[in-house]
């Protein structure tokens, strides 16, 4: 099997730290970028990058709503739009909802994706807090 590292990128780890070790910046690559880059791409809000305002998600928009049915169905499908556009690393993005930590003002969604050089199937469970500032120390 061929290398796909190369295509599957290596960038600075998230959130930005310094390796003790060598002194130098932590860097990932391959799938662990990717993984990185999703999340990044759902913690930005649209229009906070000046020079890049269209990068990000809407999930923002969605704080202080209610949790019912239409709402988590608005956010997942931001987050399938969001990677889409800005994640051209995967494909076949699928996202499910659980609640079971909605009384803790959150819920968790399930992103199922597959990496499209290697075709490896991935997942990610990112944490939406329903109030600002919730579980976000």
């Amino acid at each position: 099997m061929a290398d796909t590292r190369g295509f599957l990128g290596r960038g600075f780890c998230f959130p930005p730290r310094v390796d003790p070790a060598t002194g130098r910046f932590c860097m990932v690559d391959a799938e662990e970028d990717i993984r990185q880059s999703i999340y990044i791409i759902l913690m930005t809000r649209m229009g906070e990058r000046a020079m890049l305002p269209d990068f990000g998600s809407r999930i923002h928009d969605y704080v202080f709503e209610l949790p019912d049915q239409t709402a988590e169905n608005l956010i997942a499908t931001e987050i399938v739009d969001a990677l889409a556009r800005w994640e051209p690393r995967i494909v076949d993005t699928e996202v499910e909802v659980d609640e079971s930590g909605v009384r803790e003002g959150k819920l968790l969604f399930n992103i199922r994706y597959t990496v499209r050089d290697t075709n490896n199937p991935n997942n990610l469970v990112f944490p939406y807090y329903l109030y600002e500032g919730v579980g976000q120390d």
